[in-house]
């Protein structure tokens, strides 16, 4: 019962943490030069190409963090992409006094982020995920490193 409950809390977390990100890259995906000029409004160097690699972070990242394949590689991607992005919009100790409260929530919001990601680097997806039903459909036994909710793999 523990395990199919920690394994329905995976798949609910991996579900909440793709509902924020893949929103956002949709988004900017239909505003990519917008999203550009922002950055290079930031001063941020190469700021087409630095735009085109966030909006594949944050629209491939939770399609595999969906289908919880390549979970290890998934949580660095997005990892990655959380702190540039919280670096680049949310330092909030450059901004005015009047706007550094809500930057700094904003701040913490993506630490916050970042932990739910590191969870789910040691976690991996749990047994409702792609992986995990193909090998098992295959009979095969289940890579090594692969993590459920029940333990190792």
């Amino acid at each position: 019962m523990i395990a199919r409950t920690n394994d329905v809390a995976l798949l609910t977390a991996r579900l909440a943490v793709a509902a924020l990100f893949l929103p956002a890259g949709i988004g900017k995906l239909f505003g990519l030069s917008g999203f550009a000029a922002s950055l290079a409004g930031k001063g941020v160097p190469f700021p087409e190409l630095l735009a085109a690699l966030g909006v594949a972070a944050e629209i491939i990242g939770p399609i595999a963090l969906v289908l919880g394949v390549f979970p290890r590689l998934t949580a660095l991607l997005l990892i990655a992409f959380t702190v540039v992005a919280t670096l680049i919009s949310h330092s909030f100790w450059t901004f005015p006094e009047a706007a550094q409260q809500a930057q700094q929530t904003q701040f913490f919001k993506n630490v916050a982020i970042i932990g739910g990601l590191l969870f789910y680097f040691v976690s991996g997806p749990g047994a409702y995920s792609v992986p995990s039903r193909f090998l098992r459909r295959a009979g095969t036994p289940k890579e090594p490193g692969l993590q459920t909710a029940r333990g190792q793999a």
